[in-house]
């Protein structure tokens, strides 16, 4: 049976493609009579439509659950709300002006809010019966997030990390990228490659290196030109926390932010 039919979950993909979206931001239509929307996307017409679509056929819209702010995820929240009659569908975030302001812990729907700050302060997670996992940018189909450097980012999402692998998940529906199935290994996999990370970093450090581009030398050398801005936010919350644990050397240059990428 399709993994997601069996939780009576469906899949919208905008058509979006980057080096920050991967294939695409997905958008995730849970239940029916009425369904809620994780994550609405961009304001693409044909991807709005494809969504609506969607829901019409799921008996209507319930709510809108949004894992963060960024445009990629959140543009097309007042557009979807007009094809349904405007401000009927409440929307659920952890800021901004919306009817149902979460906490982690609170309910959206047939959701409940988990927070997986890092990536952005906002940034939720939504569990679906223990079973689903709805994870933005927390954890992508493939590949590895940026994280930004507010205070303590690295050390809050390892533990978002550790509280995502702690339920008894057997689907993780990501933000962009494909369905993950495994969502044990892909978790363990995400906690394993930032601590490599922070390996690799203190290592440089190390070794004498002070500057970002000579720490992104060291710790991304595999990172492509376009990403190389991304490398640097995430570098910096490397950094901001080995500072909070008192292991940052002294004349370390911090990188410059905040710098433009958002995924």
């Amino acid at each position: 049976m399709d993994p997601l039919a069996a939780h009576d979950v469906g899949l919208v993909r905008a058509d979006n493609p980057g080096p920050f979206s991967l294939t695409g931001t997905n958008s995730w239509i849970v239940g029916r009579d009425p369904a809620w929307v994780v994550d609405p996307g961009p304001a693409l017409p044909a991807h709005l439509d494809a969504v609506t679509a969607e829901v019409q056929a799921r008996g209507g819209l319930g709510g809108i659950a949004l894992t963060h702010d960024h445009p990629d995820h959140a543009e097309g929240i007042p557009a979807l709300r007009e094809r349904f009659g405007g401000a009927g569908a409440p929307v659920a975030a952890e800021r901004g002006a919306v009817e149902l302001p979460l906490r982690d812990g609170d309910r959206a729907g047939p959701l409940r809010a988990l927070a997986t700050p890092g990536h952005a302060p906002d940034h939720l997670a939504y569990v679906l019966d223990d079973a689903v996992a709805f994870t933005g940018d927390a954890v992508l189909g493939f590949g590895s997030v940026f994280l930004s450097p507010d205070p303590h980012a690295l050390a809050d999402y390892l533990a978002g990390l550790e509280r995502l692998r702690a339920l008894p998940l057997q689907l993780i529906c990501p933000g962009h990228g494909p369905l993950v199935t495994d969502p044990a290994a892909k978790l363990d996999e995400y906690v394993a490659h930032r601590r490599e990370r922070e390996r690799l970093v203190v290592a440089a450090l190390d070794d004498g290196r002070r500057s970002t581009d000579e720490l992104l030398d060291a710790a991304w050398p595999e990172i492509p030109d376009v990403l190389r801005p991304a490398a640097q936010v995430t570098l910096a919350a490397h950094l901001d926390k080995l500072a909070d644990e008192g292991r940052l050397p002294y004349g370390v240059q911090r990188p410059r932010w905040p710098v433009s990428p958002r995924g």
